[in-house]
């Protein structure tokens, strides 16, 4: 529950259209709610300016969608992060979208953009972590524009982005293998960049270790770096740059 809806509801008080109890029944459950398995923070949006989001990951099916419903049923929004169609079929709420490269799902985000994020991947393996970004930044409220399959082995693809680079106000790079292409544009350009290594890669890319290495080492200054695959940690934060 966010700050507006807060608001509203004061004012639908102080207006006589909803009742006192009716209020207290709609504002019972801050700051959280106590699920006995989980504790929904419903409070979050106000502090934080991002509410809860689901990782659906390690969790069961079953009570990802008993969170879900609790976090909809009063914010009436929702964003579920590494989900699965299984659990999109069993949410049963109006207006929820899956979307199969991420695996994210998401209902009545922000319809207002603001700014630009430009988002990056090296390769086509790295998209399903460029697009959880993507769909965090978009339901937070921030315009994103994408552009992929631009890594250094075909480095003149790059070239052939400078207007995009440019207009951006921030630029998440999400790279596997050596992790070299945020070091490559934060040498181009002086945005600030927000770097997302993947498990993408053979044997000694460790699962992404060399690539948060690479990242973490880069010599190009200022460079915020996020743990490995995580696109939603980069959405968040390219929204925070993006809207101060």
């Amino acid at each position: 529950m966010d700050s507006s809806r807060i608001k509203n509801i004061l004012k639908s008080v102080q207006s006589s259209k909803i009742s006192i109890e009716r209020a207290l029944d709609t504002l019972k459950h801050l700051p959280y709610e106590d699920l006995s398995f989980a504790k929904i923070d419903h409070h979050r949006h106000i502090r934080q300016g991002i509410p809860e989001v689901i990782f659906a990951e390690g969790k069961r099916i079953e009570d990802v969608i008993v969170i879900a419903r609790s976090i909809f049923k009063k914010s009436k929004k929702l964003l579920i992060t590494k989900a699965s169609k299984e659990i999109y079929d069993g949410l049963k709420i109006r207006n929820a979208v899956f979307h199969p490269l991420s695996g994210a799902i998401s209902a009545n985000g922000e319809k207002k953009k603001k700014g630009c994020i430009l988002i990056l991947s090296a390769g086509t393996s790295d998209i399903p972590v460029a697009e959880e970004a993507a769909v965090t930044a978009s339901f937070l409220g921030s315009r994103v524009e994408t552009i992929y399959d631009v890594g250094i082995a075909g480095i003149h693809r790059l070239m052939d982005t400078k207007k995009s680079l440019d207009s951006a106000r921030v630029i998440i790079v999400v790279a596997g293998m050596e992790g070299a292409l945020p070091s490559v544009v934060g040498g181009l350009i002086d945005k600030p960049i927000i770097a997302v290594p993947t498990s993408i890669g053979y044997g000694t890319s460790l699962n992404g270790l060399t690539a948060l290495f690479a990242m973490l080492n880069s010599c190009v200054p200022g460079i915020a770096v996020m743990n490995i695959d995580n696109g939603f940690g980069a959405g968040c934060l390219a929204h925070k740059i993006n809207t101060l």
